[in-house]
């Protein structure tokens, strides 16, 4: 990913000095294993782990072209890692690598990037519901308008807004959890995943070492339906991130209004109109989401390979594993601190609530006139006819509330009181039961 949208914990998990120590680890790993059947001296493991580790401890930048310059003749990225490595090991590191295939060393590298990318995922989406949770106990009781079909609709409060993205983000976290147990497996099983050279207990060995699982039948390869899953998470991930923003987006609007992305001091909006404040954060999260889940594809593709393995999926998991999750840990970042600075409008949020005459209580009139031993279809048709009377006039200087033409139509008037009408259009009528929701989505 461009560095503009990279933080640097994500990209040091993807960088050639991470990938090399990891190697060495499960070559080393792999070695003290060895051990054990009788394949490596007890000494040879040793100055394995001594030399190799003292290399890679001290390994530069200078180093990773040394082994670039070595893969130009080999057009082996293993070997020439082998090889260098040979150089600071000497003749016990004809022990390196014993009996094992060059996947062996990749897919189980592969696997041990993902679950730390996963553990900066996890912090991510940590923080982002921590943002949501504190908003959402904050506004609680913030009235504000529901809207279905973008039209307005009841009355809700703000905080049960955020509260849903929270319950998605939670729902997202354990699938996250899912997703790094599957994709967390280690294969040491050597040319087509037969063991034909090496003990399964060395597989074990190594797994346990990196915090991984084994796999149950590999091929050459550890199979690329885990992957898929693993990239699949990460989409629907992206796509609550979307939602969130979306909806961040909408309030921003000029017309409504009710939030807004803080605007910081000296920040500019438009470089032609000096009063734009642009909800650029929110946008920028769409497109970054958009990314995230365009690589779906290309994982699911990937799981068709032929026979015990080909390479065509190697070049499409060098590009689409670091960029997604760097992606996604950039935005996961980007959300959680938009959300904690969001600028919040409850007085206009009530403007806009009460912004077409009281309509928007139509539902609670229908059950009040249902209720009084009216029809359902007649209270209805009844209700229908004076909110439309109420937004048709909307604005003019004659204009009249819903309440007040509820008032004035003879079908009403005598039926149920002005009382009952005040109270069925006060919007705290819908907080009855936000205790509970909230209960089951905090304290769950």
């Amino acid at each position: 990913m461009v560095p503009r949208y990279s933080r640097p914990q994500m990209v040091a998990i993807w960088q050639d000095l991470n990938r090399y120590r990891i190697w060495f680890d499960i070559e080393a790993h792999a070695a003290d294993a060895m051990v054990a059947t009788g394949d490596v001296p007890t000494a040879a493991a040793a100055a394995i782990r001594e030399k190799g580790g003292a290399a890679l401890a001290a390994m530069t930048e200078a180093d990773v072209a040394k082994i670039a310059e070595i893969e130009a003749v080999t057009r082996h990225d293993v070997i020439a890692f082998l090889t260098w490595l040979a150089e600071s090991i000497g003749p016990d590191s004809r022990f390196v690598h014993l009996g094992m295939t060059s996947s062996d060393v990749l897919d189980t590298c592969l696997a041990v990037q993902l679950t730390q990318a996963t553990d900066l995922l996890l912090t991510g989406i940590d923080a982002v519901m921590a943002a949501l949770k504190k908003r959402a106990l904050e506004h609680k009781l913030t009235p504000t308008i529901g809207r279905s079909h973008g039209i307005h609709a009841e009355p809700t409060s703000f905080g049960l807004k955020l509260a849903g993205h929270y319950a998605e983000f939670a729902r997202n976290r354990a699938r996250l959890l899912t997703a790094r147990a599957e994709v967390a497996t280690c294969a040491i099983s050597g040319a087509v995943g037969t063991f034909a050279h090496l003990d399964p207990s060395i597989e074990a060995h190594v797994a346990a070492q990196l915090g991984l699982a084994v796999e149950p039948v590999s091929t050459q390869i550890i199979p690329r339906d885990r992957h898929a899953a693993y990239f699949c998470t990460l989409a629907v991930i992206a796509s609550g991130i979307e939602r969130l923003a979306t909806e961040i987006r909408h309030l921003q609007r000029s017309e409504v209004r009710e939030a807004e992305e803080f605007f910081h001091p000296g920040q500019k909006g438009s470089s032609a109109m000096p009063h734009k404040r642009n909800p650029v954060l929110s946008e920028n999260l769409t497109g970054l989401a958009r990314i995230v889940r365009g690589y779906v594809t290309p994982a699911l593709e990937n799981v068709t390979l032929w026979h015990e393995r080909d390479i065509s999926h190697s070049s499409v998991e060098r590009v689409i594993a670091p960029d997604a999750t760097i992606t996604l840990d950039f935005a996961l970042n980007r959300l959680a601190g938009m959300i904690d600075k969001l600028t919040i409008y409850p007085d206009r949020m009530t403007e806009n609530l009460e912004s077409l005459g009281g309509v928007v209580h139509s539902g609670e009139i229908l059950l009040l006139l249902a209720r009084s031993g009216i029809s359902r279809e007649d209270s209805y048709k009844i209700i229908q006819r004076n909110a439309m009377a109420t937004w048709t006039t909307l604005g003019h200087p004659d204009a009249k509330r819903f309440r007040d033409h509820l008032l004035a139509d003879p079908e009403v008037a005598g039926r149920i009181t002005p009382e009952a009408i005040d109270t069925a259009m006060d919007p705290n009528l819908h907080f009855a039961r936000i205790e509970t929701i909230f209960a089951r989505v905090f304290e769950a």
